[in-house]
């Protein structure tokens, strides 16, 4: 009997059937969005990733203009909840926690040993680790478990999903440190909206 061929990863124009997420904490996130608004799906590493915290906190600073554009941030970790909820403080947005990999599996986000090797990844891992450093040795933020379930290796994605659950726009990360800016994120939302 031939294996079946896995449908290819959504891209733009492609659709997203509805779905129901559940949101770490409790409570269900619509995707697409059931009133109107953009989802900015992005798919990170592992909790407590540090190029992934300097990142969510560059997304959390800048949330107020990004639910202005009429963006939903919901944020995907290949992490079990365990080790996701000490990492949630402070994010004004959604995470899920996505530990069987579906949802990666589905949009085609990838791991590889490029993500940390990868020499334009190093400078945000390197101000990353600093930048945490101090607040995990002083025991106001908790470091990433030594053995993060699903690994360290992971790869980021980013997809914007219209209301009718067509991707506008997609980015499948090359490395650690490769996803959208929130300028890039603000700038493809104006780009759908004005279509």
């Amino acid at each position: 009997m031939p294996t079946p061929h896995p449908s290819p990863p959504p891209g733009p124009g492609s659709v997203v059937a509805p779905r129901e997420l559940a949101a770490l904490g409790g409570g269900g996130i619509a995707v697409p969005a059931r009133d109107g608004k953009l989802v900015h799906l992005q798919f990170r590493r592992f909790a407590g990733c540090p190029v992934c915290n300097l990142h969510l906190r560059s997304v959390a600073t800048r949330h107020g203009e990004i639910t202005a554009a009429g963006i939903r941030e919901v944020v995907v970790f290949h992490s079990p909840e365990s080790e996701l909820s000490p990492h949630a403080d402070g994010l004004p947005f959604p995470l899920v926690a996505d530990p069987e990999k579906a949802l990666y599996r589905e949009f085609g986000i990838e791991r590889g040993a490029r993500s940390v090797l990868s020499p334009r990844a190093w400078p945000a891992m390197a101000y990353g680790v600093l930048r945490d450093l101090g607040p995990v040795l002083l025991g106001r933020r908790r470091p990433p478990v030594a053995r993060p379930e699903g690994g360290r290796l992971g790869l980021p994605g980013d997809f914007l999903i219209a209301p009718d659950g067509t991707v506008v726009a997609a980015k499948h990360g090359t490395h650690a440190s490769d996803q959208w800016s929130v300028d890039e994120l603000l700038a493809h939302a104006a780009t759908a909206r004005a279509r």
